[in-house]
């Protein structure tokens, strides 16, 4: 199975199913001499983990992670970061009446098509529980990136028709860890709260869209014209499962305006020599590659597949059958994904910014 590796030189590939023994990664290229901060992996940890609230899957999994190499004497050695993480709630035996039919709207179908079986058990390599090794390779990517004055920030800003309309130049984002829905406006917060319960009450599933900003950007990151920095973002949300919309700066709103309304005007900065933008419909990126501003991108989440609903479907024969979702699951996928669209945002800009350091004598 290929395709479990992201990145150039920062380097994440990850291994291991939902129900297995235990899921886990390697991260290559991180350069030596970086202090390692295990209470950031720990936190970064903690934001995505099953059982935090009752509005995401009751799932129990400590997700402590155990680092096989690469560190000494609590600084990175420049070898490979290995790591594992157990897996100590799985319950199997929810999905034995799934082995022979197709749930709706999950990878069971197009797996078995692309490979000629597939592991049923909480959908294998599918199972979003392949993403808390990429929040461990975020948080790396994130210490390196505090070196260069680079933060990363993600917030949910939408869940079903409920949305925070503010800027976020507007908002204090360190208020979005403070509510289960990691909304920075307590007040809509409140609302998401509240619609996700009572989704979770109708034995259905809700979407959502989450916000990120990049600040300390340096200008010239980026590798036209297939390794744009934009379209490497993109590739890096997409791959989240549950994924199906990104869009940068202005986005598809960009499509009703005229230039002249779009343009970034380029002005003096705050600093002799500097030059700035006087808007960011671009998003932080023109040319595919970064212009200094903050790259800002929201990206869309479909309803989580499985409800607790009747649904028709077929059995591997196609022969049509009924059938109703099992297991534990979150009413909404947005609260516990915004770690995840921070780590695939830092793993990106890690890997563009050691690229960049090479692109010059």
């Amino acid at each position: 199975m290929a395709g479990n590796s992201i990145g150039q030189i920062f380097r994440l590939t990850t291994f291991g199913e939902s129900h297995g023994a235990a899921i886990g990664g390697v991260v290559d290229g991180c350069p030596a001499g970086l202090t390692f901060d295990f209470d950031l992996v720990r936190t970064e940890m903690q934001r995505r983990r099953p059982g935090q609230s009752r509005i995401v899957t009751q799932r129990k999994e400590s997700d402590e992670v155990e680092f096989l190499s690469g560190i000494f004497e609590g600084k990175t050695t420049g070898a490979p970061i290995g790591f594992i993480i157990r897996n100590t709630d799985a319950r199997s035996s929810d999905y034995d009446v799934f082995r022979n039919i197709y749930r709706p709207s999950h990878a069971d179908f197009t797996y078995e098509k692309r490979y000629g079986l597939r592991d049923h058990r909480g959908g294998g390599r599918s199972s979003a529980r392949e993403t808390a090794c990429r929040v461990v390779g975020g948080a790396i990517a994130k210490m390196f990136l505090k070196q260069h004055g680079i933060a990363i920030h993600a917030w949910v800003c939408q869940v079903g028709n409920i949305e925070l309309k503010t800027d976020y130049v507007h908002l204090n984002l360190s208020l979005a860890e403070t509510n289960a829905v990691r909304c920075p406006d307590p007040d809509v917060a409140a609302e998401m709260i509240q619609l996700i319960e009572q989704t979770r009450k109708n034995g259905d599933t809700v979407g959502g869209i989450i916000a990120s900003v990049a600040t300390g950007i340096p200008a010239g990151l980026g590798e036209p014209v297939f390794d744009r920095l934009n379209a490497d973002i993109g590739k890096a949300m997409l791959s989240i499962n549950a994924v199906k919309g990104f869009e940068l700066g202005s986005g598809f709103a960009a499509a009703s305006m005229f230039g002249s309304a779009h343009n970034d005007a380029f002005v003096p900065g705050a600093n002799p020599g500097d030059i700035e933008t006087s808007s960011n419909h671009s998003g932080g990126i023109q040319g595919g590659i970064s212009n200094g501003e903050d790259i800002y991108f929201r990206v869309a989440f479909k309803p989580v597949a499985t409800i607790i609903q009747k649904q028709m479907t077929v059995t591997r024969q196609g022969k049509p059958v009924e059938m109703m979702g099992r297991g534990r699951h979150d009413p909404c996928v947005v609260p516990r994904a915004v770690p995840i669209v921070e780590a695939m945002s830092a793993l990106t800009i890690a890997d563009h910014l050691l690229r960049f350091r090479a692109a010059r004598a």
